[in-house]
């Protein structure tokens, strides 16, 4: 079973799911990937749980692939296998929940596209982040999307076709990460971003849509999408509350819907 490759702990409205195999830097094999996929889950169905956070135990956020869990076996016959990772993806995006990769240390191939994935990534700045699986005759297939949508593309092909790791300023500068900090700041820095998230639930939810549902479409359909979402986000109590409180100079009770 996947549940001793994941820790899933929830408290004070947030869940977080550790990768948990740190002698081997956390690599993303099935049992991962499915105890992600769970926990991702049942973190989206909790209604107490308002953020996700995904990291990894030890000095490692994630290696990337396991590719001693037999990838090379049967390649077609395990087509539909390497698909679940995608389908974590996909959770990741539509889940309507904010996540946050808390990336504690190396974060390569397939762990640094789960990294650039989530909608805010924190990383220590001694990391050594990159897609190398070129070099080993892959190239990082499903991870393509998340990084279109982070970085530019001519920075993305190239990081690709070298294989080269890079460090977490240069991700930074490329959109890649969010933040960069010393490990003794990691988490101050995931506390200080747990606690900006905590705005109105309702207006975060629906912005949050908008947002995923615009971000690869044409700009004449983004803004019908986006003129049907403030006037979804305009009927909501949060917003009705906030615009109050902004008015009374007090701070907003945001209560959700």
């Amino acid at each position: 079973m996947w549940e001793h490759m994941i820790m899933y702990e929830s408290s004070d409205s947030v869940a977080t799911l550790t990768m948990n195999d740190p002698e081997r830097r956390n690599p993303l094999g099935d049992e991962t990937i499915e105890g992600l996929i769970d926990g991702v889950g049942r973190a989206l169905g909790d209604p107490e749980v308002s953020v996700i956070v995904i990291t990894g135990a030890g000095a490692a956020f994630s290696a990337g692939g396991d590719l001693a869990s037999g990838f090379f076996d049967d390649p077609v016959g395990r087509h539909a296998e390497r698909g679940r990772f995608a389908h974590l993806l996909r959770l990741l995006w539509r889940g309507g929940k904010p996540t946050v990769a808390r990336v504690n240390g190396h974060a390569l191939a397939g762990g640094f596209g789960l990294a650039v994935a989530c909608d805010i990534t924190l990383c220590v700045d001694d990391a050594r982040l990159g897609v190398p699986e070129v070099k080993v005759g892959l190239w990082p297939m499903m991870i393509t999307a998340a990084l279109l949508r982070a970085m530019p593309q001519k920075a993305a092909l190239e990081l690709m076709l070298t294989g080269r790791t890079i460090t977490p300023e240069e991700a930074l500068r490329l959109g890649a990460v969010s933040r960069v900090v010393p490990a003794s700041q990691l988490d101050t820095a995931l506390e200080d971003t747990l606690a900006a998230l905590r705005h109105g639930p309702s207006s975060m939810t629906l912005g949050r849509d908008a947002f995923m549902a615009v971000s690869s479409t044409d700009p004449d359909t983004a803004l019908d999408r986006l003129q049907a979402g403030l006037t979804a986000v305009a009927g909501t109590r949060d917003a009705r509350e906030g615009v109050a409180a902004f008015a009374e100079k007090r701070p907003p009770a945001f209560g959700g819907h």
